[in-house]
């Protein structure tokens, strides 16, 4: 069994993955708590009750408690002064929780530690759930007013994890902007409380809910990992204390919010996620893709297609022969999806108005949109549409008519970005609204595939029924309408793209099939942008475009072959103007699309090592395995005199297999501890080199 107690003693367990234990534990005596005692690499079932105990040497004063950083939940109250996981206020301004060991519930794959605040009525769930198939730790809390007066929580977090003690702790997270999303931030974790987190009501573009802790490199090392399966406002603290703990408490929300609690209300936060490596920053990436495809995705095993996008193309200017015209040139270069961008609705003609209104514009499609699709579906195309179902122009009739959908407070002003102002998804009939045009647009144009588009963070977040509940309804009311849509359309697939990649989280990914990684498609900048992002994130999420030279956001000049290898880096698509592509540029585009589809399975659904280099900066190269198939790309964004590496070392083969190319054989044991020779290392040429080696395993 996954999950199991620990004999002699009392009220303890050990969720048990392929490769770790993670024992905690209540620990009673005036003051109930529930404790961590251990997470790391799998012990015998007889060990597992030796990790029960405090580190020696604690000094106990009236200014420190030993276990203040040890708890799976701490709460606001009592002998407590570090970072809350918990802050709840009862009647009578009572700010101090004390909660009590009530029960445990355990089945095959997970436990609920029910924990009661008798003198206020809040019952307390803690929740722990492994998998057999894989090293991930879940982890929730769900609160109950069981009382007759309101409650009010000021904090909630999905929990607290204890980091061991290390000679060293280093963390590495993702951090950035706007066209310069999840790039690596590491260094020592100092002392104090270092937090990550978001206030636009999003992932957002600035941090990515996760970070890895320990000493380690890529291939060596302790590493243990937290990330939160949320994807609207979010906060992670770490807490390093000078007597040596960490702990990491991560949850939804911001500070200054406050959630009412009403008699007999009920709330659960979503699920954070803990996961242990000895194998460096290497295995941890390849573990979470491993999760991501068996209890994350929707279509984990399906190939996701070569798209085209028009937006970089014709902008607002969107007609029924101008996107034909594409698509029958998207469709000669081997494309296999076709995706109207904005600009087919309403009055849409810039993004001054129209947003909201969700009907073909009928200047540009007098019969609709119907022909059009219709003509994708015919040259053997899927058939994508761009949407943006949380937002609205002021200038648009669905404002007009229905001013209070959107956030907002009394006597305040609406503040605009982008000429946009943000709908209320925590509305039922604003909910009810967005089902109904999206399922309609769905099934009335046998749509294959939208994306979803979510372009600027929340502002004015008022909302009269449910206060700051917003903050949390709002995001679960994007996960209705897509797993609803889901269920009545089990062909569709969808796109999570939040102004490039501002919502990219596991709880996004748990409705949508790929993220639209960063609206910055210039191929030096994405090859930072990629490889952050599949520190946690599997190649078949990430969308990746081809668009034109120069790049229209960097002015940067780099060669197609360069683009497209930068790009099928992950799930390839184009977006550039095919209309002012060269005969020449077709017909390399065309071949590399062709060399793209036959390794398609192993970049998409193999096993990712990140091999030498530093992506964008050096030269540098990704290796992907599935069976007996290795795909390589290799990149030198500069010319020899930059001194790259002689050789590629690759990783993770059979030793004494044999692997062929087109260029020759060689032992696995060579290519893994001798190297590869490639041109684009180590011959002169110009800028931006760069290939792909395809071997097998024979």
């Amino acid at each position: 069994m996954p999950l199991i107690p620990v004999p002699a003693h009392a009220h303890t367990w050990a969720a048990l993955t392929r490769n770790t234990s993670y024992v905690f534990g209540v620990e009673s005596d005036e003051d109930t708590r529930v404790v961590q005692w251990y997470w790391g690499p799998r012990l015998p079932a007889a060990a597992l009750g030796q990790v029960t105990e405090h580190a020696p040497g604690w000094i106990v004063t009236g200014f420190l408690d030993p276990d203040d950083a040890s708890e799976l939940l701490p709460v606001d109250g009592g002998r407590r002064w570090g970072v809350p996981s918990l802050q709840a206020v009862y009647e009578g301004e009572v700010r101090s929780v004390e909660l009590g060991f009530d029960d445990a519930v355990l089945g095959e794959n997970e436990i609920e530690v029910v924990l009661r605040d008798h003198a206020y009525g809040l019952r307390v769930g803690l929740h722990v759930r492994v998998h057999d198939d894989c090293d991930v730790v879940e982890r929730w809390v769900s609160v109950t007013n069981e009382s007759a007066a309101p409650v009010r929580l000021r904090r909630l977090d999905s929990g607290s994890w204890v980091i061991p003690e290390q000679a060293g702790f280093h963390y590495t997270g993702a951090a950035g902007g706007w066209g310069r999303e999840t790039h690596l931030q590491s260094g020592v974790l100092p002392a104090g409380e270092t937090t990550f987190g978001s206030r636009t009501g999003t992932t957002s573009h600035k941090a990515n809910p996760w970070i890895m802790l320990g000493d380690a490199t890529e291939d060596t090392g302790d590493v243990w990992t937290v990330a939160l399966a949320w994807s609207g406002s979010w906060r992670l603290t770490t807490q390093r204390r000078p007597e040596g703990d960490v702990a990491v408490s991560a949850g939804f929300g911001h500070e200054g919010l406050t959630w009412p609690l009403g008699p007999g209300a009920s709330l659960r936060t979503p699920s954070a996620l803990g996961l242990h490596t000895s194998g460096g920053y290497g295995a941890a990436s390849r573990a979470w893709h491993d999760y991501a495809r068996k209890h994350v995705l929707p279509t984990p095993g399906e190939e996701r297609p070569v798209l085209y996008n028009s937006w970089e193309a014709t902008g607002f200017d969107v007609t029924e022969q101008g996107q034909l015209d594409l698509a029958r040139r998207a469709a000669d270069l081997g494309v296999e999806l076709f995706v109207v961008d904005d600009g087919w609705f309403g009055a849409r003609t810039d993004d001054m108005r129209g947003l909201g209104d969700w009907w073909p514009n009928p200047e540009r499609f007098p019969d609709g949109l119907r022909p059009l699709f219709q003509g994708v579906h015919d040259l053997g195309l899927r058939a994508g549409l761009w949407v943006e179902p949380e937002m609205v122009n002021p200038d648009s009739d669905l404002y007009r008519k229905n001013p209070d959908w959107v956030l907002h407070y009394p006597e305040r002003r609406l503040d605009t970005m982008r000429n946009q102002l943000v709908l209320n998804y925590a509305r039922d009939d604003v909910r009810q609204w967005a089902l109904g045009w999206l399922d309609q647009l769905v099934r009335e144009y046998g749509l294959d595939y939208l994306k979803w588009d979510m372009n600027r963070s929340f502002s004015q977040a008022g909302w009269a029924e449910g206060g700051d509940l917003v903050w949390i309804e709002h995001t679960r009311g994007v996960y209705a309408i897509m797993d609803e849509l889901r269920g009545r359309h089990p062909r569709l697939r969808i796109e999570s793209c939040s102004g490039g990649g501002g919502r990219a989280d596991f709880g996004m990914l748990h409705r949508t099939d790929q993220v639209w990684t960063s609206d910055n498609t210039d191929a030096r900048d994405r090859q930072v942008i990629q490889r952050g992002f599949s520190y946690l994130y599997p190649a078949s999420a990430m969308s990746c475009w081809v668009t034109d030279s120069p790049n229209p956001i960097t002015h940067r000049e780099v060669p197609l072959r360069y683009r497209f290898h930068v790009a099928m880096a992950g799930t390839l698509g184009v977006g550039g103007d095919l209309t002012r592509w060269s005969a020449a540029e077709l017909d390399e585009a065309r071949q590399l699309i062709a060399d793209y589809k036959a390794v398609r399975p192993v970049i998409q659904h193999g096993t990712l090592h990140r091999l030498a280099g530093t992506p964008g900066e050096s030269a540098s190269a990704v290796q992907y395995t599935l069976g007996d198939q290795v795909v390589v790309l290799a990149y030198n964004p500069f010319a020899l005199d930059k001194q790259p590496p002689r050789r590629l070392r690759l990783a993770g083969l059979d030793p004494s297999a044999v692997y062929a190319g087109s260029d020759g054989s060689w032992h696995g044991a060579t290519l893994m501890h001798h190297g590869l020779t490639l041109s684009t290392w180590f011959h002169s040429g110009p800028d931006y080199r760069s290939e792909m080696v395809v071997l097998r395993r024979v």
